[in-house]
């Protein structure tokens, strides 16, 4: 079985990239400054301005039957917070503790 001549040209190519590893290393370490730095902080700056134009209102309050069940206390403060609780973005079973940011 014989192959196409750019089959060949590229297998050949392909079969010379695997066996010098000299220069991968300093192909990742420029991809990474010029790509993945620049990549990651632009991806910062579209989710800050995204942010900023979010309303920042408080969604109402719906008091779902299979959400929030207490049938055990907390072990701590006063037993109806969750370890991580968050006054603005968690309710409690009755709904949020307060209505303002």
């Amino acid at each position: 079985m014989s192959l196409s001549p750019a089959a060949l040209a590229a297998r050949r190519v392909f079969a010379a990239a695997s066996h010098s590893g000299e220069g991968g290393a300093k192909t990742w370490r420029i991809l990474t400054f010029i790509l993945a730095i620049p990549g990651v902080g632009v991806c910062m700056a579209n989710a800050y301005l995204k942010m900023q134009a979010h309303s920042h209102e408080q969604p109402e309050f719906v008091p779902y039957p299979h959400l929030r069940i207490r049938t055990k206390k907390f072990p701590w403060g006063d037993g109806n917070h969750s370890l991580f609780h968050n006054a603005h973005t968690n309710p409690l079973p009755a709904g949020y503790e307060s209505s303002h940011h």
